[in-house]
């Protein structure tokens, strides 16, 4: 019955979006849907980020900068890749007021499938997080037990925008793994039933033609406390990223971004810079 409740919210969060969304269109725009999200041709993207640091839904991982290769395959609205984040340097982190553990390097390792049609994508992504001190060794990538993997799966539904609506809308939950609730002491993440950890978020995309820079504000937030985003509900990234190619050679640019991430519940901030490398 728990389990319901929580996820009364997230259903109706969800049908409020797309009831805004469905209102705000126009039979023409529905014509002039995005090509590449119904196109039929298979093609293959493959490239890496270069981040001064590693945030992720407000939270810093690794403390440190990091590479972050992807590739994918798509057709026909699927897409099936993976993504990776591997931190440059070693970190540690304060366990309790006594002690502090060496982390060594962040390592996370994840897969993901998604189908896009017109405005909306479905996806389901696995995020896995290797031994960072000794990869070969520790947590086990085909344990894929509930009870004991290393295994988080989450399932989301985005709204992509369009031309004439640049607004994005995404909603995810985690489903299955890792994810876990509060134990008999009242600890989120070592109980043992799932938490179902769930993130909203919404950005807005805009160019300043003049400087030929792409800014996009962005705020999420949770709907009840996780081990993931924080203790209880609340807004948990609030910011913007600024992004602008810069020109190599004639044929070659090369896309720099810099985002300002707060992170309100944990009374945090940060500044990132990142380059975006691909063929």
């Amino acid at each position: 019955m728990k389990k319901k409740i929580r996820l009364i919210p997230i259903l109706f969060v969800l049908s409020f979006l797309f009831s805004i969304s469905l209102n705000g269109f126009s039979q023409k725009e529905d014509e002039n849907a995005t090509e590449e999200a119904t196109s039929t041709s298979p093609q293959i993207s493959l490239g890496a980020d270069f981040v001064s640091r590693y945030i992720w839904r407000g939270k810093d991982y690794g403390n440190s900068p990091a590479i972050q290769p992807n590739v994918a395959f798509s057709a026909a609205g699927f897409k099936i890749g993976a993504w990776g984040c591997y931190g440059i340097s070693e970190y540690k982190t304060k366990i309790n007021d006594s002690t502090i553990a060496d982390m060594g390097h962040y390592a996370e390792a994840d897969f993901f499938v998604s189908y896009t049609f017109k405005w909306f994508t479905l996806g389901i992504t696995d995020y896995f997080f290797p031994n960072p001190l000794n990869p070969n060794y520790g947590n086990k990538y085909f344990n894929y037990n509930n009870k004991t993997t290393g295994h988080s799966l989450e399932a989301s539904l985005s709204f992509n925008g369009t031309d004439k609506i640049p607004l994005q809308i995404f909603a995810g939950t985690f489903i299955y793994g890792a994810d876990k609730g509060k134990d008999s002491t009242g600890v989120y993440g070592t109980g043992d039933k799932n938490n179902f950890s769930t993130y909203i978020e919404a950005s807005y995309l805009f160019t300043i033609k003049k400087i030929g820079v792409d800014i996009k504000p962005f705020i999420a937030g949770i709907p009840f406390g996780s081990v993931i985003y924080g203790e209880k509900a609340g807004i948990v990234n609030l910011g913007f990223t600024a992004t602008k190619p810069i020109r190599i050679t004639k044929g070659f640019t090369l896309p720099v971004y810099t985002s300002v991430i707060t992170n309100p519940q944990a009374q945090s901030i940060f500044f990132v810079f990142g380059l975006t490398l691909s063929p």
